[in-house]
């Protein structure tokens, strides 16, 4: 890691950035309940995987990649010709993705972002996708609804500062896209990870699992 990377993790008011520090050992999401899990962030520095790709294939027109953290699905789509944001609410988030060549904002997604309605793909969360537009999301594999407060920390006894975190299977998910006049047009699985895509209508076309995560 550069100099220039080691300023982007400097500090501790940034929720995410114990969990984006280059990976010198496991990193755990501590839930208010107690427990804890293991989270993939060697995944989130890497380039995208076969599960990845299964989504990547599935992004038309404008892409906003919301929570993009280092950027690596924003990155990998410009690679691909297709334009995407990434936005995230964690500056070192924002700063690495746009160190590595990508393009982010540092914001909510419930802040003012622009070409609002006008993006064709929303990755992981709605608000601001066109009338035709669609949402591709990962859920949890478990059928499971859960909102909560939560740190990162990692086994050296480093924890960053609490936050909102929430976790849906299926089921929770489509009851939250019934809420948003939102239906599923699409579900599948690689290897371990699951993914939805909604819209607006009710045509669903169900694909075979694909490959490993």
């Amino acid at each position: 890691m550069t100099g220039d990377e080691d300023e982007l993790y400097d500090g501790d008011e940034d929720p995410y950035a114990l969990a984006l520090r280059p990976a010198c050992g496991p990193v755990y999401l501590r839930l208010a309940a107690g427990h804890r899990v293991r989270m993939p962030v060697h995944r989130w520095r890497a380039r995208p995987t076969v599960a990845d790709k299964t989504v990547l294939e599935r992004c038309v027109g404008l892409v906003l990649d919301v929570g993009c953290g280092p950027g690596r699905l924003c990155r990998e789509l410009l690679g691909r010709g297709v334009f995407a944001l990434g936005v995230d609410i964690a500056p070192r988030a924002v700063a690495l993705t746009s160190a590595l060549g990508g393009l982010a904002l540092c914001r909510s997604v419930f802040d003012r972002l622009p070409a609002e309605r006008g993006w064709q793909t929303l990755l992981l969360i709605d608000g601001i996708v066109a009338p035709t537009g669609r949402l591709v999301v990962e859920v949890d594999p478990d059928d499971v609804e859960e909102l909560c407060t939560a740190r990162f920390e990692d086994l050296q006894g480093h924890s960053g500062p609490p936050f909102p975190w929430a976790r849906l299977g299926r089921g929770a998910l489509r009851r939250v896209a019934e809420d948003l006049g939102l239906s599923v047009t699409d579900q599948w699985t690689s290897g371990q990870r699951c993914f939805v895509t909604l819209a607006h209508g009710r045509s669903f076309t169900g694909r075979p699992d694909v490959g490993p995560p």
